[in-house]
């Protein structure tokens, strides 16, 4: 594990540590953000924290050919009973992905910090963001970026206000990416929710040769 200064290159990937924690510090600019998805590594902190940078092993990903539709969600969907965006309210989904309760979870990782630094890649078209609605309001949503020279997207948050609305944008975000031709969703690590949404744990290294 190293620690970063502000322009500092990623070391090797070999010196990441068995909890998966690869270096500390450097800075959240776009460059450095760009450089950590296209290498596989993702920030990952709290408040109290520096900035933290992972690449775990083993990589939970969704690989959308596989991606399980349950009877009642695939009746949720026929009914159209929630109307998903696209980008079209990109910072409310951030802030309610931070305000949103865990459990287990103290806090959230979404800092002030990181809100500006996906927003700026929101801007430029990278980071991207699915806005599910009930009733005229915001219910459910999820961001990520999308590394589209690499066919890859790389999911970051979600957040429900109500049963079933981050499923359903998840679906219907996947979806899409498939017939745009991604061929891999980075879930970065294992929940029973992605498990039941078709992700799988893949080994670090299988995952880098798709960013390759």
């Amino acid at each position: 594990m190293q620690i970063l200064k502000p322009f500092e290159p990623f070391p090797d990937i070999e010196y990441t540590s068995e909890e998966g924690l690869l270096a500390v510090g450097g800075s959240l600019t776009e460059d450095r953000l760009m450089e950590a998805y296209s290498k596989g590594i993702f920030p990952w902190y709290d408040e109290s924290q520096p900035i933290l940078w992972w690449c775990p092993d083993p990589r939970m990903v969704l690989f959308p050919q596989k991606l399980k539709v349950s009877k009642s969600m695939k009746q949720l969907l026929k009914k159209e009973i929630f109307k998903v965006t696209y980008n079209e309210a990109f910072e409310t989904v951030i802030e309610n992905c931070a305000a949103i309760k865990r459990k287990g979870q103290l806090g959230t990782w979404i800092t002030p910090e990181m809100k500006a630094a996906y927003t700026s890649l929101h801007k430029k078209g990278i980071a991207q963001s699915v806005e599910v609605w009930q009733d005229g309001k915001i219910v459910g949503g999820l961001y990520g970026l999308w590394l589209k020279h690499k066919k890859v997207f790389c999911g970051e948050s979600m957040f429900a206000k109500v049963s079933n609305a981050s499923k359903y944008g998840f679906i219907s975000l996947v979806r899409k990416l498939q017939e745009k031709g991604v061929e891999l969703i980075d879930c970065q690590v294992h929940t029973d929710h992605l498990e039941s949404l078709g992700a799988e744990e893949i080994s670090r290294n299988e995952f880098l040769e798709f960013l390759k």
